[in-house]
């Protein structure tokens, strides 16, 4: 959320800087410190919590070999107990072979549930989830209760485990809402991200893993070609910026069921209205710059309008639709101003 509000005020500028009833920034921003710090510090959550908390109680037989050492009946508890160990250790050796194989093909083993464009992901978050639940067990059979203690590398644990819970919800989603070809920008952006970082987070644990021979094993075992993935691409980037920009169904499906009013008196309403305004008069801009032969600026639309529309060149109508655009633009980046009488309309 600190990230997104950064963004949002470098793009709004003076108007998420200048306090006023248009600017729908400055409070979110202010606010931002209440959910990081008084819900549970995100640094406390990261390091500890994620990871950390739940590692015992989510494995599927730590929890079993604990209760069993703990069964004051020694002998039912000794069977349990070897029981769990030695699923225990198959489930290790299971992930290690999947991890490494995993990391040889590029995943192109494993069994996924998709077919079409996203089925790589598919596989690659199966390997990645294999080589991070490896990665996991050893780290609890090397550090115990220290892992607590170990923070960073709790953290990073904590980051792979998000990413790979973030990107499972963005492909559920994409089936959810019948795989529509327009959101398919969003999907590859969202995975593609979320797995560069996982790649550099499992990177930063075994490069800072206590015993530093055993991390370079284990980086033969989850990297044995090296770190195959990178960032989404400038140009992938552009696409989905593109498709934000645009009215669509793909950037209705992002904000269904987020409070968005359509009302003119509504500051969030008139910046969506402004995005459509400004579109429509894109065409006739075109239009009339080739009619006259020169490049249009707002501070002299209203002229080169009248002169266009002496000319032939733009119809009442299309000269009405640049007046709309000109005044949704200007409406969209006024910055709130206070005369001796009050707040100044624009």
């Amino acid at each position: 959320m600190r990230s997104v509000v950064n963004d949002a005020m470098d793009v709004h500028g003076g108007r998420g800087v200048m306090m006023g009833p248009d600017n729908y920034l400055a409070r979110s921003y202010q606010g931002v410190p209440i959910a990081i710090t008084v819900e549970g510090a995100n640094i406390l959550t990261r390091g500890m919590i994620i990871f950390g908390q739940g590692a015992i109680r989510c494995h599927p037989y730590l929890l079993k070999e604990i209760e069993a050492a703990a069964n004051p009946d020694q002998k039912q508890g000794l069977k349990d107990f070897d029981d769990a160990l030695f699923r225990h250790i198959g489930f290790v050796g299971s992930n290690k072979v999947r991890a490494f194989v995993g990391g040889l093909t590029g995943g192109m083993l494993f069994s996924v549930p998709a077919n079409g464009k996203t089925n790589r992901y598919y596989r690659q978050l199966t390997r990645i989830s294999a080589a991070f639940t490896f990665l996991a067990d050893c780290m609890l059979l090397i550090l115990g209760g220290e892992m607590k203690r170990r923070e960073k590398l709790s953290a990073r644990l904590g980051d792979v485990l998000s990413h790979l819970y973030l990107s499972s919800a963005v492909l559920k989603r994409f089936e959810d809402h019948g795989r529509p070809n327009d959101d398919l920008p969003l999907v590859h952006w969202a995975v593609q991200d979320s797995l560069f970082r996982i790649q550099h987070a499992l990177d930063e644990i075994l490069r800072n893993f206590p015993i530093r021979w055993m991390g370079w094993v284990l980086r033969f075992v989850v990297f044995p070609l090296g770190r195959p993935y990178a960032a989404p691409s400038d140009a992938l980037g552009h696409e989905v910026a593109d498709l934000l920009l645009s009215p669509s169904y793909a950037r209705d499906r992002l904000t269904d069921g987020i409070f968005a009013p359509d009302e003119a008196d509504d500051v969030l309403g008139r910046m969506d209205r402004a995005l459509v305004a400004v579109i429509a008069g894109e065409p006739v801009e075109r239009k009339l710059e080739a009619a006259l032969g020169i490049r249009l600026h707002p501070a002299t639309m209203h002229i080169d309008v009248e002169r266009g529309l002496e000319a032939g060149a733009i119809t009442r109508e299309e000269a009405e639709i640049l007046r709309a655009s000109q005044r949704a633009m200007k409406d969209a980046v006024w910055v709130d101003e206070f005369g001796e009488s009050g707040r100044i309309e624009v």
